[in-house]
């Protein structure tokens, strides 16, 4: 056994610990949750939980990417720990200085920093909002986006080659443009994993942004649920979408990337295929955006679902049909019903739990199996 492969395999369990860590503080986000009463927001994280546990056994025994992504992977944890170490020290020391000057009137907010802003306005309002305003939900929507910037980055986009292929390519490129510091930090160049032109390379770099966005909106989540919304990062940058369902409990994007991880998961491992899977997160990302979206603008006919939450006939229409035409384009109209049938029960029936979490597993798992059972075709080719 070499220098290099202990140093691998120490990487890879520090990946797999990192998991475990994060599931004992969901799980235990997710039990004050409950606590509070808070159900729907405990439930969610709880299951979150369980998939940062599946990972982190995932991780451990069979491995997401190889050596040395486990180790850029783990840097990537410790760079976005530091992050949030500095960030947190920035906002105490604006909060110090506000308590310290709390008697005195400062009018002049021009002369104000950024964070001070910040921290006053959530000083002066609740953050948690029982509803939010239409504007506000097509920022919070628009992070839906990423699925469809997902499925560009690689497959590509008609003369747009797949740009995760390029940065893949661009990474090989990279290590034997560096290969003395390369060679200094992570061992033999000639031992690197990938080349140019490698789907693998592709496939691994796909799950390393993946893992990646959770991290980060994980650690900077949980910041904000244990020491206060002020002190998270993602929540400064998204100007405090908050709602009361993320009380104690993990914010939708946690759900919807866990989804998309534990699915690409599946993919790597050889159950579902990669269309199913990008048939799946398109529609949890653009037909939950568009039946949200549609039913705050236009829902006259209201509907009370199982968990006493209040949609409209619009917004399940619109939901539902965006659903159907993102898997007729994808896997063909036979599978593309599997879908928006899909769709619509995890939208309308979960009492306790988020359909971000369910949409991107039930329905790539959904399609596959029945993609098993008919033995059809999938798509158009």
């Amino acid at each position: 056994m070499t220098l290099w492969t202990i140093v691998d395999i120490a990487y890879n369990i520090s990946l797999s610990i990192c998991f475990f860590i994060l599931m004992g503080l969901m799980l235990y986000v997710g039990r004050k949750g409950i606590k509070v009463k808070n159900k729907y927001g405990g439930i969610s994280t709880i299951i979150c939980s369980i998939c940062l546990l599946i990972f982190g056994f995932y991780n451990l025994f069979i491995g997401f990417f190889h050596y040395p992504y486990n180790g850029f992977m783990v840097w990537w944890i410790g760079f976005n720990l530091l992050a949030t170490w500095f960030f947190f020290l920035l906002i105490k020391r604006v909060i110090n200085k506000l308590d310290l000057n709390n008697n005195e009137q400062d009018l002049n907010t021009s002369k104000k920093s950024i964070l001070r802003r910040y921290v006053e306005r959530l000083r002066s309002e609740n953050p948690y909002r029982e509803e939010i305003t239409f504007k506000m939900e097509v920022i919070r929507k628009s992070f839906h986006l990423l699925g469809l910037l997902l499925v560009i980055g690689y497959f590509g986009f008609f003369i747009l080659p797949p740009l995760i292929q390029l940065i893949s390519d661009g990474v090989v490129i990279l290590v034997h443009d560096i290969e003395p510091a390369y060679e200094f930090l992570w061992g033999d160049v000639s031992l690197f994993p990938y080349t140019i032109g490698d789907p693998l390379g592709l496939k691994h770099l796909t799950m390393m942004a993946l893992i990646g966005a959770l991290i980060f909106a994980i650690i900077s989540d949980l910041i904000r649920i244990l020491k206060g919304p002020e002190y998270s990062i993602f929540n400064f940058l998204t100007r405090s979408m908050l709602r009361h369902k993320e009380i104690n409990a993990t914010g939708p994007q946690i759900y919807i990337i866990t989804g998309f991880v534990f699915s690409y998961m599946l993919y790597l491992a050889g159950l579902i295929e990669i269309l199913p899977f990008f048939a799946g997160i398109l529609i949890a990302c653009l037909s939950d955006a568009a039946a949200a979206l549609i039913g705050r603008k236009y829902g006259k006919h209201k509907v009370k679902l199982r968990s006493k939450d209040v949609k409209s006939v619009e917004g399940f229409l619109a939901g539902v049909i965006v659903a159907y035409i993102i898997g007729l384009i994808v896997v063909g109209p036979l599978y593309a019903v599997i879908g928006a049938i899909i769709f619509f029960l995890t939208d309308y029936f979960p009492v306790y739990t988020a359909d971000n979490i369910l949409n991107p597993i039930f329905i790539p798992v959904g399609i596959q199996i029945f993609i098993f059972l008919l033995g059809l075709p999938v798509g158009w080719f």
